[in-house]
């Protein structure tokens, strides 16, 4: 057993108890096979009780592994639906990937499905690829530690954000596709965008009436108060957020009730932050205690200062903060962008007062990243290594509030084209969104590499899931790998519902 420093140790015995918390994550054993269940469960919102899903471990929602542990798991589906997980940030053999058809089908209520890979290191998640599944929280946790992190002298807590309807899925996109928000009328779109699901379930996204959303009025940047709009380049309105939520959550609580970890006085903390959300982007406020990002969708870059960072859904941020050498509560908050809601978590001392925080700010949070400035200023630490490119496809992103159809290269998902590379190429990808909402594309399988920006090249950082605004082009780079179909996809579930995916389909070298 290696020896803990006292900052080790009291660090080591405060993560314990902040596993203990919603939601907890299951250290596994280097050798032993993990057994992981989607189930459900329930959580108190606010007072008022919601039966959720989940994904169970041995300690209970997510998982953590240690450095050169495999992912040797069994998957059971404990739930009376069939189900498909799908490990993103992960690079599985394509089988394991978790896509339904793609190649295997889901499993059915009470299967058992095994996975064997080498795991990637990081911070990283794992959800449901049925998007009415993801919106009803089948998603968890899954951290995979490195020597480093075993090594530091730090403690880890993980941030774990979603945005939460009482309603059910099918009600809030047929309250999305009607427009019943208000503001942009009916239209007529496209169907489930996901591929062949014979389950339950799905049958209400099939052939719906993709309409408008509500939340897209028009606003200045200094005149936004109610609206989910803001001006975009050349005063054209950018839709924000499409939905209003019934609540927003860090680790399965909002503001309310929110979970207090207990920390060291002059404590380091890696916080891995993970947005879970189904279509809300957020920005992480440190407040009084400042911050390093030093690691982005599970991928190193160099360290950048600050007390405000954004993510995108499907996105990842590791933070460390070094706490005072006094005791005291520091919240870390969570902004919905462009809104004034707001969850979160609460860093404390021993016997630190931890006052009551609103969940509504008194002022409403800024668009993310619409002029690129954060990610422009990402820089990988283990970039591609340099070498020509042998292939480039442009990806053209489109659609509208009315009627409410997203697509890539002009066509919804079953009308698509495959984006088509050789194993081992390199590649180039540029997303360029011509729509009014940003997208943030993730690709399964590969890790790529953001090296342009706009026009303007970058050694940017590595990821899988990269944000693009409106009205803008972002260039990444990455070398194909396993001969198989890989998903692309926009991770804002209601745009990947109403059919906004191609896939990415690398054949074998010559």
């Amino acid at each position: 057993m290696n020896t803990l420093s006292r900052r080790g140790f009291l660090a080591a015995g405060a993560a314990a108890i902040a596993a203990a918390q919603v939601p907890r994550l299951a250290f596994a054993q280097t050798a032993a096979r993990i057994s992981l269940s989607a189930t459900n469960r329930t959580l108190d919102i606010d007072g008022r009780a919601a039966t959720v899903f989940g994904l169970a471990g041995p300690g209970g929602q997510g998982l953590v592994l240690d450095p050169g542990q495999r992912f040797r798991l069994d998957l059971t589906n404990d739930l009376d639906v069939g189900t498909i997980i799908h490990w993103h940030g992960q690079t599985p053999p394509n089988a394991q990937d978790g896509v339904p058809d793609m190649p295997m089908p889901v499993l059915a209520p009470k299967e058992t499905r095994s996975y064997d890979f080498q795991a990637r290191p990081g911070t990283h998640w794992m959800h449901s690829h049925v998007p009415i599944q993801e919106m009803q929280l089948l998603a968890a946790p899954l951290i995979v530690r490195s020597e480093a992190d075993l090594a530091a002298d730090r403690q880890e807590v993980v941030m774990f954000l979603h945005d939460f309807s009482f309603k059910s899925p099918e009600e809030v996109l047929a309250q999305i596709s009607g427009g019943h928000s208000g503001g942009h009328g009916a239209g007529h779109g496209a169907g489930s965008g996901v591929p062949p699901m014979p389950m339950e379930g799905m049958g209400a996204m099939r052939g719906m009436d993709h309409g408008a959303m509500g939340h897209g009025a028009t606003g200045g940047m200094g005149n936004m108060s109610g609206m989910g709009g803001m001006m975009g380049m050349g005063g054209m309105a950018m839709d924000l957020n499409d939905h209003e939520w019934d609540a927003y959550l860090a680790n399965d609580r909002t503001l309310s009730d929110p979970e207090v970890v207990r920390v060291e006085r002059g404590g380091r903390i890696r916080l891995r932050v993970i947005n879970a959300a189904a279509a809300t982007v957020f920005w992480i406020e440190t407040g009084a205690v400042g911050a390093r990002l030093v690691a982005v969708d599970g991928n190193a870059v160099q360290p950048l200062s600050g007390t405000r960072f954004g993510l995108a859904m499907g996105q990842r941020l590791d933070l460390e903060i070094d706490l005072p050498n006094e005791g005291g509560a520091w919240p870390i908050l969570a902004l919905r962008e462009g809104a004034r809601e707001r969850t979160g978590l609460i860093l404390a001392t021993q016997g630190a007062e931890v006052r009551r925080l609103d969940a509504v700010a008194e002022s409403q949070a800024p668009a993310f990243d619409t002029d690129l400035a954060q990610e422009g200023r990402l820089i990988a630490l283990d970039a591609l290594p340099d070498r020509a490119v042998d292939r480039s496809h442009m990806l053209m992103l489109g659609g509208s509030m009315q009627p409410y159809a997203w697509t890539i290269n002009g066509a919804a998902w079953g009308q698509h084209q495959p984006i088509t590379a050789r194993s081992g190429e390199r590649v180039v990808l540029s997303f360029h969104n011509m729509s009014m909402m940003a997208h943030p594309m993730h690709l399964h399988g590969h890790a790529f590499q953001v090296v342009g920006l706009n026009g303007r090249r970058v050694a940017g950082a590595l990821r899988d899931t990269v944000h693009v605004p409106p009205m803008s082009m972002v260039d990444v780079a990455l070398d194909a790998g396993e001969a198989a179909r890989w998903m692309l996809h926009c991770h804002h579930m209601p745009h990947l519902a109403s059919g906004m995916m191609t896939e990415f389909a690398v054949t074998a070298s010559a």
